[in-house]
């Protein structure tokens, strides 16, 4: 299998790496003393499961690559639209785009049977501008239960998680995410193909939906935000508005938001993407993590006013000419 990972950053070298591992044939494409690094001396994975080495081919230019049988994109959901440089090389009739984002993706409604079939995601999806770059018919979702960071160039270390749930948006076993997912396991990772992956996206955005945002605007770490009576009410109203949104729209998730809070909770010290991204100054995944649930409650006729409160607080924080404190601000 001939594989590329566009964005090959913490979650696309480490997955790059275990591919190649596996007897993939990987195709890395990054920028900057990373990509120089991994050209140097491959893709170093520091793990609790086992340290390893990989030397998949690292570029900066996909027309070095050419058409592939799957992409793997580890870029930001927000990253998509300006993505067409980089996947046109890569893309064939048959090629498969497996789509790592956290949040509503831009497929959603794709091969949903149902009166929503077809309908396009505004706030993931303007103007259907995501879907002209990444065809829906294109796309293999994914949600990864993962953690990994770039300790220096060229070095991932994989903290924790090493499952990547993937799925058609039409339900189907297809033979490319059959391939895909023998691939993965091959090179030590976890890759179930799922008939309901709508239900693993509500389960992960359960969580995400309130301890990111609620971090950002707080600067309080997970653990911190569950022990506070008033921001604990608030993440369990936002994460019961999130379950009932999904099993209006016909995919409740897998388990309790009871739960699933207390399985966040657990996580103690450790500070959300969503605030590490805004303490560094880079844009927020706010579209996919709040805008879309938004709108898909409105569409659904489900009330949501946790989330539509939080949601317009992070919008504002992050519009131009908003002061912020800390390094945010500095960036």
């Amino acid at each position: 299998m001939k594989v590329a990972v566009v964005g090959a950053g913490a979650i696309g070298a480490y997955v790059g790496a275990a591919l190649h591992r596996g007897g993939a044939d990987v195709h890395l494409i990054a920028r900057g003393e990373h990509l120089a690094a991994m050209r140097r001396g491959g893709v170093t994975v520091l793990s609790p499961r086992g340290d390893f080495r990989a030397h998949p081919h690292a570029t900066a230019d996909p027309a070095e690559i050419g058409p592939v049988d799957v992409v793997f994109l580890g870029l930001k959901a927000y990253s998509y639209v300006g993505a067409g440089d980089l996947l046109k090389p890569l893309l064939g009739p048959g090629t498969g785009v497996v789509a790592a984002q956290n949040g509503i993706p831009w497929w959603y409604f794709h091969g949903l049977a149902g009166p929503h079939e077809g309908r396009r995601v505004e706030a993931v999806d303007p103007g259907g501008a995501v879907s002209a770059v990444i065809p829906p018919c294109q796309a293999i979702g994914c949600v990864v239960y993962c953690s990994t960071e770039i300790e220096s160039p060229g070095v991932i270390r994989h903290v924790e998680g090493t499952r990547f749930s993937i799925g058609e948006p039409d339900g189907t076993i297809s033979p490319r995410c059959t391939a895909f997912s023998q691939a993965m396991a091959a090179g030590g990772l976890k890759c179930p193909v799922e008939t309901d992956l709508r239900s693993d996206i509500w389960l992960k955005l359960m969580g995400n939906v309130a301890f990111n945002p609620i971090s950002v605007l707080t600067g309080a770490t997970m653990g911190q935000i569950a022990a506070h009576p008033g921001t604990r009410q608030l993440a369990l109203r936002m994460m019961h508005e999130t379950a009932e949104i999904a099993a209006s729209l016909g995919s409740p998730p897998k388990i309790s938001v009871e739960r699933r809070f207390e399985g966040a909770a657990k996580v103690g010290g450790h500070k959300t993407s969503m605030l590490i991204d805004f303490e560094a100054g880079k844009p927020l995944e706010s579209d996919a993590l709040l805008k879309a649930p938004v709108e898909l409650a409105r569409l659904a006729g489900v009330p949501a006013p946790a989330i539509e409160l939080v949601a317009a607080l992070i919008d504002l924080l992050t519009r131009p000419g908003v002061v912020r404190s800390g390094a945010a601000a500095r960036a």
